[in-house]
């Protein structure tokens, strides 16, 4: 049985970047982590990290927007580690281009993985948070909710996320499950490089034109966003819920 002092986490995305950052940090704090990807095979690096450092880790692979997969992988963290009382909702895919670029598919398959993941990540496990009067769901934002050219989809499905936590919250604050989102800046992971990719620029020079405009002089890197999302899921933070936190070096408009 889950306790304060072993809670369970589920981290989906949590194969590489944030999400295996934040796998991390959550299972240094004393949880037990499901890390949760597309294919099994993908999370047991973080895995073998988390287990190799004396934590208790648990490979499962999901698609987050199929509906009887998600069930199954909550079922499965729920017997194999215990009930889970924290979600991080990180999964996430790009599909840039503009507007009159861009396909049904690359609009639908940003929602479902981003939107409907969280959806039906969120609503198996808080089944288990409700009868345990406790739960923490962070969500994944960005700063593209704000708006960002190319980005069509993934800015309306950031944004999207910060409704559905801040509804959340007012859903669920009275079982003592608080929601919150994290709307990480430029932080460097595969998803920045595959940014820079796209509009033509070396990965580097990229890094360096970005960090040159954020006040603190610097790009954002996986660890830390996995502080502001260990915060949240966190004994202290329960009297803060429907909040979003930009992690981007600097205030945003």
């Amino acid at each position: 049985m889950s306790t304060p002092e072993q809670r369970v986490a589920i981290v989906t995305g949590a194969a590489r970047g944030i999400g295996a950052a934040t796998a991390r940090r959550l299972a240094a704090e004393g949880r037990a982590v499901a890390v949760v990807d597309l294919e099994e095979s993908a999370g047991r690096g973080t895995v073998d990290e988390i287990t190799a450092a004396g934590g208790r880790a648990l490979a499962v692979g999901c698609d987050v927007s199929d509906a009887d997969a998600v069930r199954a992988a909550v079922s499965r963290v729920a017997e194999e580690l215990g009930p889970p009382q924290i979600l991080v909702n990180n999964a996430g895919v790009l599909r840039d281009n503009l507007l009159f670029k861009m396909s049904e598919g690359d609009w639908d398959t940003v929602m479902n993985v981003h939107l409907r993941g969280a959806f039906l990540m969120s609503r198996a496990c808080q089944a288990h948070m409700v009868e345990a009067k406790f739960g923490r769901i962070v969500s994944l934002s960005s700063s593209s909710a704000l708006g960002n050219r190319g980005q069509a989809n993934y800015s309306a499905a950031k944004a999207g996320l910060q409704g559905f936590t801040k509804t959340l919250a007012i859903e669920l604050g009275k079982f003592g499950i608080t929601a919150n989102a994290v709307a990480p800046g430029f932080i460097v992971t595969d998803m920045t490089a595959q940014t820079a990719a796209r509009v033509g620029v070396g990965f580097e020079d990229f890094q360096q034109a970005a960090a040159d405009s954020i006040p603190v002089r610097r790009v954002g890197r996986p660890e830390d966003v996995a502080g502001a999302i260990a915060f949240f899921t966190g004994e202290a933070a329960g009297f803060v819920s429907g909040q979003v936190l930009y992690v981007a070096g600097g205030p945003l408009d």
